[in-house]
C-alpha cells in the first residue's frame, strides 16, 4: 500500500531539490490544470493508455505536492470524504437531502 503523506514529502523534497516552485499557489494550480488538459488530450485524440497515465501522474504528483505545501494531508481529507460520502443517499444517481 502507498502512503500518500511520505509521496506528499517526496514530492515537495523533489521540488525543492530541482528548484521548483513552492510558494506561489496559484501557479500550482495552473500546472495542475495544465496537466489535467494534456490528459483529456491524450485521451481524445488517440487513447493512448501509456501516455494517459503518465498524465494522470502528473496530475496527482502536483495535487499531492500542492497539499504538502499548503499543510494538509491528502491521505486523510480522501478517508474522511469517503465516510461522507458512504454516508450520502442517492436515487437513480441523485443526491437525496436529509429532512429536518
Amino acid at each position: 500500500m502507498v502512503d500518500l503523506d511520505e509521496l506528499q514529502k517526496q514530492i515537495y523534497q523533489n521540488k525543492i531539490n530541482k528548484g521548483f516552485n513552492t510558494t506561489d499557489i496559484n501557479k500550482e494550480f495552473c500546472y495542475m490544470y495544465g496537466e489535467v488538459g494534456e490528459a483529456y488530450e491524450a485521451y481524445v485524440k488517440s487513447y493512448d493508455k501509456k501516455e494517459l497515465g503518465k498524465e494522470f501522474a502528473d496530475i496527482a504528483i502536483y495535487l499531492l505536492g500542492l497539499c504538502e505545501i499548503l499543510g494538509f494531508s491528502l491521505e486523510k481529507e480522501i478517508l474522511n470524504k469517503i465516510e461522507i460520502n458512504e454516508k450520502r443517499i442517492y436515487i437513480n444517481g441523485k443526491k437525496i437531502e436529509p429532512q429536518d
